[in-house]
């Protein structure tokens, strides 16, 4: 910061200090309640790096001077241009201001979104803000409309980098403010794509749950009016959009907050090996909307649990939405409550084969890694309200009950192992020649 001179004096270098000082102010003032871009804390980040750092693409200020991304910033140009290029008008500069003045407009409440500091001046901010927004409207358009694509497409032409794309959007660290792509894409599509913003995200990210599936079921007409043709529904960034989708059209987090009590209070729901053992069935559930896999129901002694598609990327979407549920102020934790819930039941290998062998888990992963996710998944984060208590209690309550209770037992015990069932017969054929013997002597 500064330097001996000759005559004894020290020189300080006063624009550094000035630029420190306002790093250190940003990074220790109070959250602005538009905040909702986070840097992981280093208590979740300890566990997992790499479900949490961006691969190819940086999306937003936190990653923008990383060496490795730096190269796929000649793409986001492309289809800066691409699509300022279908926009009316042929001054593509001009075009191009008009942009950046609206953005400009909305500097602070941008800045707002995000949490302590972004290492980079004003000007360079908005500069960030609109090529990475415009590159992901023209993303998202390039994924619905096939004629917009050209004909070597950087992203679409080549097989991986759907793949790595998925992965880095939905990144916590690596997201742009709604309020951003909103302004955007009213000045860039609309009017000329069908769909509002939020059906192209979705329908760019399909099969992340369940293969073959959308994140959310366009075939089912009233919840695509009610919600992807909500033209004004807010959110906060794209991972907002997608847990958002999740929680929107289950039961889960519609119940009362006062039948949830605090978490001290709960029991853990058994493993899946348990509940097989008390003679409960696992059953992959069926709707009108499979990709919504929080609404897990149990009724007459059967669990229905939606499919889950598990591969590189899950881990990553799950711990980033968890992070986001736990950094996010008075954020209902209805995403951690289901990673908890899965958790608990599975905790060894064997858990995951039953839930496979139900189709509940679609396992793309190796059954060891996967089973290492799941029991992980959970680590040093918190929770308030458990959301899936009420389902919790009634499965123990069943398990309570005196059959399953003797049934567990049995399984456990006596039917374990090949030679503890056979001693279990030949004692139930002898307890059984005894009664006809006893039988016949009264008789005679």
């Amino acid at each position: 910061m500064g330097d001996q001179t000759e005559g004894g004096n020290v020189r300080i270098d006063v624009n550094a200090l000035v630029a420190d000082l306002k790093n250190m102010m940003y990074e220790n003032l109070p959250l602005s309640s538009r905040c909702c871009i986070f840097r992981i804390p280093n208590v979740l980040m300890r566990h997992s790096p790499k479900a949490y750092a961006p691969n190819a693409f940086s999306i937003g200020p936190f990653h923008y001077n990383k060496p490795h991304l730096k190269a796929n910033q000649k793409i986001k140009l492309k289809y800066l241009y691409d699509l300022i290029s279908r926009i009316p008008g042929t001054d593509a500069e001009k075009k191009l201001r008009v942009l950046m003045a609206a953005i400009s407009d909305v500097r602070k409440e941008a800045r707002e979104c995000y949490e302590g500091s972004i290492g980079m001046s004003m000007d360079e901010f908005v500069k960030v803000l609109v090529l990475d927004g415009c590159f992901l409207i023209e993303l998202f358009c390039k994924g619905s409309y096939r004629e917009f694509r050209r004909k070597n497409d950087p992203i679409f032409g080549v097989n991986f980098m759907n793949t790595v794309l998925s992965h880095d959007l939905i990144l916590l660290e690596n997201q742009i403010p709604w309020l951003v792509l909103d302004r955007l894409s009213s000045m860039t599509i609309a009017g000329a794509v069908a769909l509002p913003l939020n059906g192209l995200i979705a329908n760019f990210f399909v099969s992340f749950f369940s293969r073959g599936e959308k994140l959310c079921m366009e075939s089912d007409k009233h919840y695509e009016d009610e919600y992807y043709r909500d033209k004004h529904k807010e959110y906060k960034h794209i991972l907002d959009l997608f847990r958002d989708s999740l929680i929107f059209p289950s039961s889960i987090a519609k119940q009362d907050k006062g039948s949830l009590n605090c978490v001290t209070d709960w029991k853990q729901m058994p493993t899946a090996t348990s509940l097989q053992e008390a003679g409960i069935r696992f059953k992959r559930a069926t709707s009108s909307m499979p990709s919504n896999i929080l609404d897990i129901k149990f009724r007459d002694g059967v669990l229905e649990i939606p499919q889950l598609l598990i591969q590189d990327m899950t881990e990553s979407l799950l711990r980033n939405l968890i992070c986001y549920e736990q950094c996010l102020p008075h954020c209902e934790e209805v995403i951690t409550s289901y990673a908890v819930l899965l958790d608990s039941l599975i905790n060894t290998p064997k858990d995951m084969e039953i839930l496979c062998k139900s189709e509940i888990i679609d396992n793309l992963m190796d059954i060891e890694d996967a089973t290492i996710f799941f029991n992980r998944i959970f680590n040093d984060a918190s929770m308030r309200l458990f959301y899936y208590l009420p389902l919790v209690d009634e499965v123990n309550k069943y398990c309570r009950r005196r059959w399953p209770r003797y049934r567990r037992v049995l399984i456990h015990d006596y039917f374990k192992h090949p030679w503890a069932l056979t001693s279990v017969m030949v004692a139930a054929m002898l307890l059984i020649l005894t009664l006809l013997q006893t039988v016949f002597t009264l008789i005679k």
